[in-house]
C-alpha cells in the first residue's frame, strides 16, 4: 500500500510537470490532489458499505427470516471473536456472497438466495468464514482505499489528456525542448498509469482472497467445506445480476460468471490473462484448500 500510494503521487507529480507546472506550482498541484484524495477517502471510509449494499440490491434479514444463515454468521462471529455483522440476502439465483464495512463494528455479510439453496451447512459455514475473515483482516477497508486510489489515477490521466486541448499551464518563456520532454513523459504516464494501477489493484485483491481462504479454513477447521462450496459456485456460470466492476472484488468468486477471459486464461497465455482478474483461479484455490 505504501508503494501504491507513492506510485499515485509520482504519477500526479509527472502529470503536473506535463501540464507546465514547475517548482512551487507542481507542489501546489500535488497538494491540491492530496486534499481531494483525502476528502474522497474520507467519504469512502464512512459510506462505501452503504453504497455497496444499495448497489447489490441486498435486503436486511433477521433471525426469523433466515434462521440457518443467521445462526451460522452468529456462531462463527463468536468463534472468531468479532461483533455480529449485519446480515443481508440478495434475491439472485447465482451462488455468491460478499462482505463489506470499514471495520468489525460496522460490517455486513450478504449472500445470494442461489448460494443458500445450493450449499449444505458445512459448505455455507466455509463461505461465511471466508467473508468474516475479510472483515477481521480489514480487507474490506483496504480494498476501498485501493479502489479510490485507482479511480484517482484514472481521473488524473483523463484530466491531463483533456487539458491538452487548452494548452496546459505553460509559460511562453519556458524552454520548449524541456517542455516537450515533460509532455511526452506525462502522456506516457497518463496512458500507462491507469493500467498499472488496475494491475496493482487486481494483485492485491487476489492476495487477500488467498488469505481469506486460509483464515476461513483456520476458523472452521474444515477446509474441505469451503473447497466444496467453491466447486458448486464455479459450476453456476451465469453472472450476479447487480454486480459491477466497482464491487466485483468483494465477492467470494468472480460475480460475472464464466467470462471469455476466464476460459482463455485456462489455455495459452493464462498467466498473463490472470493478471486482469480480481480473483485467483478457483481451481488453484480449491487445490490449496484440499491440500491443507
Amino acid at each position: 500500500m505504501v508503494v501504491f500510494t507513492v506510485f499515485v503521487l509520482v504519477v500526479a507529480y509527472i502529470i503536473s510537470l506535463g501540464l507546465g507546472y514547475r517548482g512551487p506550482g507542481a507542489l501546489s498541484f500535488l497538494g491540491i490532489f492530496l486534499i481531494i484524495s483525502a476528502l474522497i477517502n474520507f467519504a469512502s471510509y464512512y459510506y462505501s458499505d452503504k453504497l455497496v449494499i444499495a448497489m447489490s440490491g441486498a435486503k436486511p434479514v433477521e433471525k426469523k427470516d433466515a434462521p440457518e444463515l443467521y445462526r451460522i454468521v452468529e456462531n462463527l462471529s463468536i468463534a472468531d471473536g468479532i461483533p455480529m455483522p449485519k446480515v443481508y440476502i440478495i434475491q439472485d439465483p447465482a451462488s455468491n456472497a460478499f462482505a463489506t464495512g470499514r471495520d468489525e463494528k460496522h460490517a455486513a455479510v450478504a449472500a445470494t438466495t442461489g448460494l443458500l439453496e445450493s450449499l449444505d451447512d458445512l459448505e455455507l459455514e466455509g463461505v461465511i468464514a471466508h467473508e468474516l475473515s475479510h472483515i477481521k483482516n480489514y480487507d474490506t477497508r483496504l480494498m476501498t482505499v485501493v479502489v479510490v486510489l485507482v479511480g484517482l489515477v484514472a481521473i488524473l490521466s483523463d484530466f491531463f489528456i483533456r487539458m491538452q486541448w487548452f494548452g496546459g499551464a505553460r509559460d511562453e518563456g519556458e524552454d520548449r525542448q524541456g517542455a516537450a520532454i515533460f509532455m511526452v513523459v506525462a502522456l506516457v504516464a497518463a496512458i500507462l498509469a491507469p493500467i498499472a494501477a488496475q494491475l496493482i489493484r487486481f494483485a492485491i485483491s487476489r492476495k487477500r482472497e488467498f488469505l481469506a481462504d486460509a483464515s476461513g479454513a483456520l476458523l472452521t477447521r474444515y477446509p474441505d467445506g469451503l473447497a466444496s462450496a467453491l466447486e458448486k459456485i464455479a459450476a453456476y456460470t451465469k453472472p450476479v445480476k447487480n454486480a459491477s466492476a466497482a464491487t466485483a472484488h468483494l465477492y467470494i468468486s468472480n460475480p460475472f460468471g464464466a467470462t471469455k477471459t476466464d476460459r482463455l486464461a485456462k489455455g495459452a497465455g493464462g498467466r498473463f490473462l490472470n493478471l486482469f482478474n480480481t480473483h485467483p483461479p478457483i481451481e488453484e484455490r480449491i487445490k490449496i484448500l484440499r491440500a491443507m
